[in-house]
């Protein structure tokens, strides 16, 4: 087996990913505009798409680290947007795209058109979430537009078993594709359901961070494999096992959080970097088999294609925001609603991967044994659309973000709420240690029991500063100082520790030991803004 053209894959969509950090064009484009150049030039192999990979190999890790990163308490709050745009849009999107594309293209069966309008249903989790992330969307935009994102693929994944069963002759009809969808989504709920507290058991009992570590990354595998094995929906099961694990993370050991945030960082920049690499390699494998079509021909349906897939949505988004409202309660409940909410979600709706995998795993017979109808324009098609969506609705969110001026964060607000909730934990804390100290069993000499206080005023004041004035000569607060001074500190500690390794008073173990205990006084004392 040949790995050099998957070791290239990887560090090649990984180096273009660190340099589109530096470039004011989104990662996601910039991968995708390198990986359409890259698949022209010679000597580089076909990167064709197998489904028999992408969807239980990349699929599910992908949708972990998007649902831990997800609140479960803020997708409770949305779940009848986000279930109307998971399940009724990609439905209507399905009918609609498929209709459309059986009126505009001569000769593509219904069945088959029908197909292609699964395939193009799903917006795609890793673009909403990378697009999310890049513009800074309110949050209950990015939370309808995760939580979609999230649970969007099983519906056009047993859409479009159902139109491939019709589409190849098997008999399947509209009224046992519903009972099918049915029975796969209370399935991958119901797998979800039985494995998330044990899975949860067993990473808060294990006493090794490098153990619970390992079984976190099989996890999205495991919920994945198991639904699917009972033929149900392993993308719910992924989800509903990731939404309790992250919504119970804080029962874990600290070591596992930090080691556990630090590799899946690198998972999801992994995979992610190349997934996108993989839309835009794809193209000599899509043109070389469209054969009979001419460009012109071709490009006519790509652009009319693309066009009703994002008129759609918004003929969707709109009724579906503002139908429920006619109701008092849900008015009550959510307030007062601009257009711009639905507009963004409705521009949004970028196509990925999935979409491209489902499309590689269309048969190239039906059931009688002779080739499926229109099969390499469908896979053009999908590819125009998920380039199309990406490419226009990519590069254009940004600026309409910026355009249609959504209220910013209330910085004041937060830090303010920040400080009140560690003023009320800090008050337990100290609560506990008074109880903890008058007990003889824990008595300790006085200049370590007021260094527990200490740390835990600093703790306390450390957010209140943030409200205070700046350094007029720096632009720092007073805790920026103190965290930049401390990281200082500890740099001169590690310094020395170097070098006296290098001059052999200490050996590398004691070193690595020392290593690490600074690290987390460094973690704990300067931490990331975010």
């Amino acid at each position: 087996m040949d790995v050099m053209p998957l070791l290239l894959l990887v560090a090649g969509s990984a180096a273009v990913a660190a340099a589109g950090r530096r470039v004011p064009v989104p990662v996601p484009l910039l991968l995708v505009a390198v990986g359409l150049a890259v698949s022209y030039v010679p000597g580089v192999p076909d990167y064709t798409l197998d489904p028999h990979i992408v969807l239980p190999l990349l699929l599910p890790p992908l949708l972990y680290t998007a649902a831990t990163d997800s609140s479960y308490l803020d997708l409770r709050a949305q779940v009848r947007p986000v279930a109307l745009l998971s399940v009724g849009y990609v439905l209507f999107a399905t009918f609609v795209v498929g209709c459309a594309a059986y009126l505009i293209v001569p000769g593509l069966p219904l069945t088959a058109a029908l197909v292609l309008g699964a395939v193009v249903a799903p917006p795609d989790a890793v673009a909403a979430t990378a697009v999310a992330r890049r513009v800074g969307l309110p949050s209950r935009i990015t939370t309808i537009l995760q939580g979609e994102s999230l649970v969007n693929d099983a519906t056009a994944i047993t859409a479009f078993r159902v139109a491939l069963a019709a589409a190849v002759g098997e008999g399947a009809t509209w009224a046992g594709g519903i009972l099918e969808f049915v029975v796969a989504a209370i399935g991958g709920v119901g797998v979800g359901l039985v494995l998330m507290v044990p899975l949860h058991w067993l990473r808060t009992h294990l006493r090794e961070a490098l153990l619970q570590n390992t079984l976190s990354l099989l996890i999205p595998f495991v919920a994945y494999a198991v639904a699917e094995q009972v033929h149900a929906s392993g993308v719910l099961a992924v989800v509903v096992v990731a939404l309790y694990l992250g919504h119970r993370a804080w029962e874990v050991d600290f070591a596992t959080r930090l080691q556990e945030e630090a590799v899946w960082k690198m998972v999801a920049f992994v995979l992610e970097s190349a997934v996108f690499a993989l839309i835009g390699l794809q193209l000599p494998v899509v043109l070389k088999g469209l054969g009979e079509y001419e460009g012109a021909e071709a490009a006519w349906y790509a652009v009319a294609l693309f066009l009703v897939v994002a008129v759609a949505r918004f003929v969707w988004v709109y009724p579906a925001t503002f139908l429920p409202r006619l109701s008092a309660r849900v008015r009550a409940r959510e307030g007062d609603l601009s257009w711009k909410g639905p507009f963004v979600i409705g521009w949004a709706g970028m196509r990925g991967v999935v979409s491209l995998a489902i499309a590689f795993s269309i048969p190239l017979t039906v059931h009688d044994g002779g080739p499926f109808p229109e099969r390499n324009l469908i896979l053009f098609l999908t590819f125009t659309t998920v380039i199309g969506t990406l490419v226009v609705q990519g590069v254009t969110l940004p600026p309409l973000i910026r355009l249609l001026k959504f209220p910013t964060r209330d910085v004041q607000t937060e830090t303010l709420a920040e400080a009140n909730a560690q003023a009320q934990a800090s008050r337990a804390a100290e609560r506990r240690l008074d109880e903890l100290l008058a007990d003889e069993r824990n008595a300790l000499p006085g200049p370590l029991a007021e260094r527990l206080r200490t740390v835990l005023e600093r703790r306390r004041n450390a957010v209140w500063e943030r409200l205070g004035q700046v350094n007029p000569v720096t632009g720092e607060t007073v805790d920026d100082t103190y965290r930049r001074l401390s990281r200082e500190m500890i740099s001169a500690e590690r310094d020395v520790f170097v070098r006296l390794r290098d001059g052999r008073y200490i050996d590398d173990e004691m070193l690595r030991t020392l290593l690490r205990r600074l690290d987390l006084e460094e973690a704990a004392a300067y931490r990331e803004a975010t």
